[in-house]
């Protein structure tokens, strides 16, 4: 069954969707969120599993995840959300570590100039400009 017929439009929303999701930036966001997400586990695991223990080693064996009040009949475990708190500077920490040295590695590319000054009056003129387009000074 088709809905072309009673949708006549259709076709056309299909080609634009169909041409908005194989642009270009909508699949290096793609890319981007999956990539972002197995680096997230490592990141995760790194903190949990080895930086964790060594800063709960290095405080004496402190477990802050064990610490809670009791109000009432509510229970307010306040050593996890502590624990949540070192876990994001920690994962920042890293994070910022990580692209800090990807962005060492990145050489910059020198650049050509486009513009140039105009001498008369020092307005700003492509590089190529013959003749100045505010005071018609010969170049």
């Amino acid at each position: 069954m088709t809905l072309v017929g009673y949708f006549p439009l259709e076709d056309k929303m299909l080609k634009e969707f169909r041409e908005f999701v194989l642009r270009g930036n909508v699949m290096d966001l793609a890319v981007a969120v999956i990539i972002g997400g197995a680096f997230g586990k490592i990141v995760t695991s790194l903190v949990d599993n080895i930086l964790t223990p060594l800063i709960g080693l290095l405080m004496g064996g402190v477990d802050l995840s064990g610490l809670k009040t009791q109000v009432g009949g509510a229970v307010i475990e306040w050593g996890l959300f502590l624990q949540a708190i070192i876990d994001f500077v920690i994962i920042a920490f890293v994070i910022f570590l990580l692209v800090r040295a990807i962005n060492s590695l990145k050489r910059d590319q020198p650049t050509t100039p486009t513009t140039k000054e105009c001498p008369h009056c020092f307005t700003t003129i492509p590089l190529k400009a013959t003749r100045c387009p505010n005071c018609t000074s010969q170049l």
